[in-house]
């Protein structure tokens, strides 16, 4: 499946937002800063990334939701079934 433009735009952005929270985080651990610090920015960037697999996930299930209640063209069309997403969706928690 494709993802919309607006979604994958969306997630490009968070994904450099991302990048730099790790180099943060390797800048930090290089300077000694103490465990509290790092372990709030590390929880911050975990947090991060699970909202991008959620973004991800959640447009993929509103793509399915479109489609005819055939869950035999949802998994035509995109690739996945609802079961799939489902899945998908639950591996991120």
């Amino acid at each position: 499946m494709k993802f919309p433009d607006d979604v994958a735009d969306d997630v490009q952005m968070r994904l450099r937002r991302l990048e730099g929270q790790i180099r943060g985080l390797q800048r930090m651990l290089e300077e000694g800063q103490d465990c509290k610090a790092v372990v709030t920015q590390l929880a911050a960037a975990k947090a991060a990334l699970d909202r991008v697999g959620y973004r991800l996930v959640a447009a993929g299930m509103r793509h399915c939701a479109n489609l005819d209640d055939d869950p035999a063209a949802a998994a035509d069309d995109t690739g996945l079934s609802v079961e799939e997403l489902e899945k998908l969706f639950l591996r991120l928690s």
